[in-house]
């Protein structure tokens, strides 16, 4: 899996994701049942949507494409988004 996006919020998550498969590319949204694990806490930096490796170059068209800015600034290490891949 290929993390091709990292979201701000739950809707430009979906937004990437649905964009995504509209173009006939599976996605996932990693993250999405974390949001209200901290309570009133705002959690950032776990939402993700991710695509098959395979298919990475034109994911990549794909989301450069839409107007969802960038993602946040990760609180979270990127060695998280190598977890599952081959070193």
């Amino acid at each position: 899996m290929h993390i091709v996006y990292k979201a701000d919020n739950l809707f430009d998550a979906h937004l990437a994701k649905h964009a995504l498969e509209d173009a006939g590319i599976p996605a996932f949204v990693f993250g999405e049942s974390l949001l209200g694990g901290m309570g009133e806490l705002p959690l950032f930096g776990v939402l993700r949507v991710a695509i098959p490796d395979a298919a990475r170059a034109e994911a990549e068209a794909v989301m450069a494409g839409l107007d969802l800015g960038h993602g946040p600034d990760d609180p979270i290490s990127d060695i998280d988004d190598l977890a599952g891949q081959p070193a």
